[in-house]
């Protein structure tokens, strides 16, 4: 199920947990929520980035620790070893 995140549409007005924005559990299928789930001030739902994959850093770890060189490029021919 998708995580979507919201935030209110009016801070002063808002919970500490909706203030600062907070993350739902629901269906595609479901409604957006309209208002907070704790507090019942009006939220609105937020775009974010969909967490596909792993991240690069974890990458980047899983490859050293698999002994694996990683080299960055300074110039045309030339690169650096990271590790």
């Amino acid at each position: 199920m998708p995580t979507y995140d919201y935030e209110a549409r009016s801070p002063e007005n808002a919970c500490e947990r909706c203030r600062d924005g907070f993350e739902y559990v629901q269906s595609i299928h479901d409604p957006h929520l309209t208002e907070c789930p704790y507090c019942g001030a009006p939220v609105r739902r937020l775009v974010s980035a969909p967490a596909i994959g792993r991240s690069k850093s974890k990458l980047d770890d899983r490859a050293k620790a698999a002994g694996f060189t990683k080299l960055k490029r300074l110039g045309k021919g030339e690169y650096e070893k990271v590790y």
